[in-house]
């Protein structure tokens, strides 16, 4: 039997370096993935973004990185687990095409957006913002930001455990998933941009304009 071909990741973590909790240095986030096998390993600033490689399923993928973060860092948290095919189609499909970059969202879910849960965001008008639910994905149209959006307080009540990413975040993982030999380049240009997540400071992603 042959071995199983390789696949390119993207694991999205949720809730780590929001201020003083669930601390996880990107150093050591690479190392602990290193460690379970992965290969071309990178991350993208400090709100829990690894692209790895593996040959095992989106499933074993993200409990072993969940077991081994709990067993590390002595919390829990859930991991989101995109193919990069999977990324791609969520820049491709883009509900806000002529919207500046700089104000689409995407929530990523656990699993699918319960029905009871999409039909209420899709019925929301908060204008000028704008929401399209698409399986486990909530696209944001923010004209005005996220810190002072109505419908991100929304997205928050739903049933399944989400995390957010804004497009430039969305973007550059598209790219490091297409590109494995880039992921160092990418983090230390980030660091060389004064990206201020990237350094360390404790603001996560979801909250930053990108």
């Amino acid at each position: 039997m042959s071995p199983a071909a390789q696949t390119r990741f993207v694991a999205l973590l949720r809730g780590i370096n929001l201020g003083s909790r669930n601390r996880v240095p990107m150093a050591k986030l690479r190392e602990l993935s290193e460690a379970l096998g992965f290969t071309d390993v990178g991350t993208y600033i400090a709100s829990g973004n690894v692209v790895l490689t593996s040959r095992e399923g989106s499933k074993a993928v993200a409990s072993r990185l969940e077991a081994a973060i709990e067993k590390e860092f002595g919390f829990s948290i859930v991991v989101m687990i995109l193919t990069g095919a999977d990324l791609a189609k969520v820049v491709k499909d883009n509900p806000f095409p002529r919207a500046a970059p700089n104000t689409v969202h995407v929530a990523f879910a656990a699993r699918s957006i319960d029905k009871t849960d999409a039909d209420r965001l899709t019925k929301l008008e908060v204008l000028p913002e704008g929401v399209a639910v698409r399986g486990r994905l909530i696209y944001l149209h923010l004209p005005n930001g996220y810190g002072r959006s109505g419908l991100a307080g929304e997205v928050s009540r739903v049933k399944v455990p989400t995390t957010v990413r804004n497009w430039r975040t969305i973007t550059a993982l598209n790219e490091m998933a297409a590109a494995p030999e880039d992921q160092d380049m990418k983090f230390h240009t980030a660091i060389k941009q004064g990206d201020k997540t990237a350094t360390g400071i404790q603001i996560p992603d979801d909250v930053i304009g990108p």
